[in-house]
């Protein structure tokens, strides 16, 4: 009876304290046919977001403001993901349902429950409001206002809304995916225009906010183009921390010099402006009308394996980086270019908008905030050589591979201790659903282990790297037969994780 007792105790403290109630803690929670031939140590423990610092990573909570996921249902997953920043729309059609009433309560509700979990939102004030003349659309792809009644109603909206949670949430965006669909409202002069009195609009109530522009849906170079243009010509480029791109490709290491022509473009205007991934995202599972990338053979394994790589292919371009989303969406309930449920969501749900279950990605995307926070740095001079035995200046790194297979390679280093984690997967094609190794022999010239070992990402897998695999002379280390494959796996010294 006490041991009862005691169980349901402890499974109403879980209740009351906000734990989630399914996510599986276990050594073997991601069941894979992963399988190498290296001496399993133990499997990475995740950290919640109280436990990091920062990092490079934002998790979306997006749709909120349309009812097509409801934060009750997946609160309680943020924190243990180990992510801190959460991306979200406001809800201007939502809140303001008759003119010059605004009623928070939807809004306080999530806002204060994250900021209590230690959480940061990063709030879009999108979209617009019908109840307006020429107020523009609630959807995906819908027109911004236009109206001057609107835009005065718009102007009032933002300065009410960073007013009320000025305390509480530090990160803005003005529109998602202007350039999205067909419509002839937004063209991008427009558009530049409603980013710039909105962030003048946030500058004054919140002088230190950090506010992102653009938002573009898929790299338009041409639509970008226009857009810095107007608000430099404007002299208004100052006003923004950075701008934001959505660039949905099958194979999440296929855009990078898509990205560079893009920063291209920027440094013209503003060199000092940083760029921001802003939504990116895999399905679970394929389906006409999900969104974007559905027409592909996914399953819950390379969904993992395209977040996972689309984090750290971010993060070694030195990109933020936002993945799309903590749980699947109900489109079905819009009007929008999407009728179906969306699938991206690294929780399951259904029609009902309930959690189900964390999917395989929850857990590898885990598995990378648990190790790349703030504590650790880009080796920003990581190269490529052919020679493994050339000579290398001080703060210099390069690596020599035994394949001419093409190859992701990063390189990080503690900022106090200096010792070294290298992220390789196979970049050349779409994740798989098989899990396929190869054995490839790498060789890092200045690099700096104590004892070398061996992480499966997806899996948290962390192993033996034996002494008859790996060898050092002076600061050279070789490593022999180490299995790569389309997913990240870390060469890492055993005192940056904990498993």
């Amino acid at each position: 009876m006490k041991k009862i007792l005691l169980l349901f105790s402890i499974a109403f403290l879980g209740r009351t304290l906000g734990y989630a109630q399914n996510i599986d803690t276990s050594k073997n929670r991601v069941k894979t046919d992963f399988n190498i031939a290296l001496k399993r140590l133990g499997t990475l423990k995740p950290k919640s977001a109280s436990e990091i610092n920062a990092s490079n990573w934002i998790i979306g909570c997006e749709t909120l403001d349309r009812d097509m996921t409801d934060y009750e249902q997946y609160k309680t997953y943020l924190a243990p993901l180990g992510i801190k920043r959460l991306r979200m729309q406001a809800g201007w059609a939502k809140t303001e349902k008759q003119k010059g009433i605004y009623d928070w309560a939807w809004l306080d509700k999530i806002i204060n429950d994250a900021a209590k979990r230690g959480l940061q939102p990063w709030l879009e004030t999108s979209y617009g409001n019908p109840i307006y003349a020429g107020g523009g659309g609630i959807n995906l792809s819908a027109g911004i206002p236009h109206s001057a009644e609107a835009l005065q109603a718009w102007d009032q909206w933002v300065a009410a809304l960073v007013a009320r949670y000025k305390d509480k949430v530090k990160d803005w965006e003005v529109w998602n995916e202007p350039n999205f669909g067909d419509n002839e409202i937004n063209q991008p002069e427009k558009v530049a225009e409603l980013n710039i009195r909105t962030a003048e609009i946030i500058k004054r109530i919140q002088p230190e906010a950090k506010i992102s522009g653009l938002s573009m849906g898929h790299i338009n170079l041409q639509y970008a183009d226009a857009f810095f243009k107007t608000i430099h010509q404007q002299g208004k480029l100052n006003l923004f921390d950075n701008m934001t791109y959505h660039d949905y490709v099958y194979n999440p290491d296929a855009n990078y010099d898509h990205v560079a022509e893009l920063r291209k473009v920027l440094d013209q205007y503003a060199p000092g402006v940083k760029l921001r991934q802003g939504e990116n995202g895999a399905p679970s599972f394929p389906g006409f009308g999900r969104g974007a990338l559905g027409d592909y053979d996914w399953t819950e394994l390379s969904q993992a394996k395209w977040n996972t790589r689309r984090m750290l292919g971010d993060l070694g371009h030195d990109i933020e980086s936002s993945i799309l989303g903590i749980i699947d969406m109900n489109y079905a309930v819009t009007s929008g270019p999407i009728r179906r449920l969306n699938v991206k969501g690294i929780i399951e749900s259904d029609s009902s908008k309930r959690a189900i279950r964390p999917k395989i990605a929850y857990y590898a995307m885990q598995n990378v905030a648990s190790i790349f926070d703030d504590k650790l740095q880009r080796i920003k001079q990581l190269h490529a050589t052919y020679n493994p035995g050339a000579k290398v200046i001080e703060g210099e790194v390069r690596y020599n591979k035994s394949t001419d297979r093409s190859l992701a390679v990063y390189g990080y280093e503690h900022k106090q201790s200096k010792k070294q984690v290298f992220t390789i997967w196979v970049n050349e094609y779409i994740p798989t659903n098989t899990n396929q190794t190869r054995e490839v022999n790498f060789t890092f010239l200045n690099g700096n282990f104590e004892q070398p070992v061996y992480v499966d990402i997806l899996t948290g897998g962390v192993y033996e790297i034996p002494a008859t695999q790996w060898s050092k002379q002076a600061n050279t280390y070789t490593f022999k037969a180490i299995p790569v494959y389309d997913s990240p796996i870390l060469i890492i010294d055993k005192s940056l994780i904990n498993f």
